[in-house]
């Protein structure tokens, strides 16, 4: 189970938060993986040479999922560079939270772009890749928050919601490809993304959750992993939520 030697792995958003944990989960596991980020190249490298042991089978490459261009340019050297693709994990995502009086145009827009639109541009083109060789894996890092909805953050669970709902119809698409798309909803996981909240505000919401504690980023890899493998063959289309009860 979940042995990924010689599957080549894509995970946007992948150097920093749970992206940086599931980069080492799928290395562990032996894939190769291309860890896509779009700013901020010191921490980039820095994240590269804390897993220098892994040599040459972490890549970095750098470019913005809202962009077309730059994803299909992206996948157009990616052709050229690595054999197939087996796994794609669409996790690049940005918050810009505001009650909807507040929240300026701009923040709804880079919100949508980078979490929903950055999604169909990975998988539109990643879906090529993959029907090369009748074989692939597609996993939406969502959230609970597309399904809960939060204050605050009308402009992050619409972008959240539409990732599952564009899963529904790409799974109908691919299904007879061997092609599989699913989605992961995790809650309040214990990254550098959620250092931003005042104490108030954490107390607050551990308390909303049924075991009263933030997740670990090994308990979305173990997920993501799952819905990867070879084995989940039979899963597509699904949603799984790993939020502690939320």
């Amino acid at each position: 189970m979940s042995d990924f030697t010689s599957q080549h792995v894509i995970i946007t958003g992948g150097t920093r938060g749970i992206g940086a944990g599931l980069t080492e989960a799928f290395l562990r596991k032996g894939a190769t993986v291309i860890a896509t980020y779009t700013k901020g190249d010191d921490a980039a490298r820095a994240f590269k040479e804390g897993l220098s042991i892994y040599g040459e089978k972490l890549v970095l490459k750098k470019f913005n999922v809202q962009s077309t261009a730059e994803v299909e340019a992206f996948f157009s050297e990616y052709d050229k560079e690595f054999p197939s693709l087996e796994v794609l994990v669409n996790n690049a995502g940005i918050r810009r939270d505001s009650i909807i009086p507040s929240m300026s145009e701009g923040d709804w827009d880079s919100v949508l772009d980078t979490n929903l639109k950055g999604t169909y541009n990975m998988t539109r083109f990643g879906v090529l890749s993959m029907m090369k060789n009748r074989y692939g894996r597609i996993v939406n890092m969502s959230s609970v928050g597309g399904k809960l909805g939060l204050p605050g953050q009308a402009n992050y669970a619409a972008s959240k919601a539409g990732q599952i709902a564009l899963s529904l119809s790409v799974a109908k698409e691919v299904a007879k490809r061997n092609i599989t798309i699913n989605n992961v909803c995790p809650g309040f996981i214990e990254t550098e993304l959620l250092s931003d909240l005042p104490a108030e505000q954490v107390k607050e919401y551990k308390a909303q959750v049924p075991m009263k504690r933030f997740g670990k980023v090994e308990e979305v890899a173990h997920a993501v992993l799952f819905l990867a493998s070879k084995e989940a063959s039979y899963i597509t289309g699904a949603t799984l939520d790993i939020a502690g009860g939320l």
